[in-house]
């Protein structure tokens, strides 16, 4: 497979293409057929296929310049340019023609003039429609990839902000409990808090936003989130969390569910002297199916606007990374509590290490 770098490789390759086709199927079907010594029809192809060949590499650059202006003197430009190279390659023909004779000044008749210059004028406008063609499927190609390359930019930098957009909130309500803690002199509890929050806090600033990690990873996390929780709220809270082995190495965008368990404690917390959280991990067909369930106070009205920020980020991460492919659902249990169901495509962690290694050859 030829690899073109350029707009300027893929011109002479058609150009050059281009004219030793016309020089072949000149030869085919007119020189040979014809009466014309082989010494003579020889030479004046050669020298008919070279002005041609010139005559549009000077087209090029005249149309390059008859675009700069407006449509219609454009238009009128190009009309000019293809009729006067016409005339002149015609000429260019009958007279070197003429010179292999021996007759250099020998006039064209009118019918001579008329054919030829037809001729000249069918070729040179299929050489301008191709060389157009081409230009503008390779104008719109570029177009789309500009297009593309921008709304991937812009994915990205939505994603970036999302996931961001999590880490102050979290913050906030952890250093508030640190301080409650050393307030209350519990130093130990205090010192295990901020050191889980280190973690996670390094974990959440040296993983790329945009890259996913495996269903173990992800849990390790959250585990890591939940063990500060639990410094905070000590007994009244109860988390558990299930990964079926099958599940372990599928990949899942990365803290995708610390602010979804952060929400549950936000809005459940509350009005409940103790809290049960449950986290599941499960393979359903070609799913990854994630069931977060609580026993807290719901989501309220159904009318009302449900869940927070983590839950909104979460929906819209969801939809940039799988649009079309991912699910979340949410509700109220009949027991009491809320539950959310999050439904990805089945993506195993060799794929993604093959995919890079597939982009990386490609370059």
């Amino acid at each position: 497979m030829i690899k073109l770098e350029s707009k300027d490789q893929l011109f002479w390759l058609c150009q050059c293409c281009g004219w030793a086709a016309y020089a072949l199927l000149t030869e085919l079907l007119i020189k040979i057929p014809g009466s014309e010594p082989w010494n003579i029809h020889l030479g004046h192809l050669v020298l008919d296929t070279s002005c041609g060949f010139l005559i549009t590499l000077l087209l090029r650059r005249l149309y390059a310049t008859a675009r700069r202006h407006q449509a219609r003197l454009s238009i009128a430009l190009h009309l000019g340019y293809l009729m006067t190279a016409s005339l002149l390659w015609t000429q260019f023909k009958w007279f070197t023609l003429q010179g292999f004779y021996g007759s250099w000044w020998q006039p064209m008749t009118w019918f001579d003039f008329g054919t030829w210059t037809s001729a000249s004028l069918t070729m040179l406008a299929t050489w301008t429609a191709g060389y157009y063609g081409i230009k503008i499927y390779l104008d719109n190609v570029e177009q789309r990839h500009k297009a593309a390359e921008a709304m991937h930019l812009a994915k990205e930098s939505q994603l970036k902000m999302l996931r961001y957009q999590l880490n102050p909130h979290f913050m906030f309500n952890s250093i508030n409990a640190i301080c409650t803690l050393i307030l209350k002199q519990h130093n130990s509890q205090a010192v295990g808090m901020l050191e889980k929050l280190c973690d996670l806090l390094r974990y959440s600033l040296y993983t790329d936003p945009l890259a996913k990690i495996t269903v173990r990873e992800e849990v390790t996390i959250l585990q890591t989130y939940v063990d500060i929780e639990q410094c905070r709220f000590q007994s009244h809270l109860n988390v558990q969390i299930h990964c079926d082995t099958v599940c372990e190495q599928l990949l899942i965008p990365s803290l995708l569910l610390q602010p979804l368990v952060e929400n549950a404690l936000k809005h459940g917390m509350s009005q409940q002297s103790s809290m049960e959280i449950s986290v599941t991990f499960g393979c359903v067909g070609e799913h990854l199916q994630i069931d977060i369930r609580d026993n807290g106070s719901g989501f309220g009205d159904p009318g009302s606007e449900v869940g927070g920020i983590g839950m909104k980020n979460c929906q819209e991460r969801l939809q940039l990374i799988y649009p079309e492919h991912s699910e979340f659902h949410c509700g109220n249990q009949l027991e009491g509590g809320a539950w959310i169901r999050i439904r990805l495509p089945r993506e195993q962690a060799y794929q993604q290490k093959a995919a890079a290694l597939t982009a990386r050859e490609s370059l």
